[in-house]
């Protein structure tokens, strides 16, 4: 059961696993991580979580899919009609806010237990599956923002599907190069690359 597959929406249990889940992802990494472990962090019993879930694996492919449904919900991109803006926005978010939700400074960080999860994505179809959708979306909101301004004259004209890959594959270095070393700060300089040597570039000269 993934966990956008109810019909009227996730149920309060539904988004409880999942809360626990990050929770206990974050403390215990994913080597570590059991069905007891996501038990421990919600008032409720493993066998609640058994009922939802057969195993870790079915469990974290849901998670992977709740990850994007909470991203897609905190963006909040209602409020943001230009699509330079807008851009800008989806980019500050994946490489400098990704990390909003780290516990204390003794648990391995939400980032670093996410990454263990890929790691097993090219010997787990069901990872790879879900983590290959979740792509797909993030590709096509770039995508859309960037057809949005070239109509809106705001971006010069380019191939949006290839520029939507070559800004993703940025921000995905950067989010595995800070999980994997000790550069705090790379998500910024990723960032400031992104803007100075190419965004620029995509905006039309009333814009730069």
């Amino acid at each position: 059961m993934k966990y956008t597959d109810a019909d009227q929406g996730p149920s309060d249990t539904a988004e409880e696993i999942m809360e626990a889940t990050l929770r206990a992802l974050r403390k215990h990494g994913y080597a570590n991580l059991t069905m007891q472990a996501i038990a421990d962090e919600f008032d409720k019993t493993k066998a609640v979580l058994h009922y939802h879930y057969d195993t870790k694996d079915e469990l974290l492919v849901a998670f992977l899919d709740y990850l994007l449904d909470r991203f897609i919900r905190r963006l909040d991109f209602e409020t943001i009609d230009d699509p330079d803006a807008r851009l800008s926005a989806l980019v500050d978010r994946l490489l400098l806010e990704f990390d909003d939700d780290t516990s204390d400074e003794t648990a391995p960080g939400f980032p670093a237990a996410l990454l263990e999860v890929r790691a097993h994505a090219p010997h787990n179809d069901s990872y790879r599956e879900q983590l290959t959708l979740n792509y797909e979306l993030l590709k096509d909101m770039l995508t859309t923002i960037i057809d949005d301004g070239i109509e809106q004259g705001v971006f010069n004209p380019v191939d949006s599907e290839q520029t939507a890959t070559l800004i993703l594959a940025a921000i995905m270095g950067g989010r595995d190069y800070y999980s994997t070393t000790n550069r705090e700060c790379v998500g910024e300089e990723v960032r400031d690359a992104l803007q100075d040597q190419f965004l620029s570039e995509l905006r039309t000269s009333d814009r730069t």
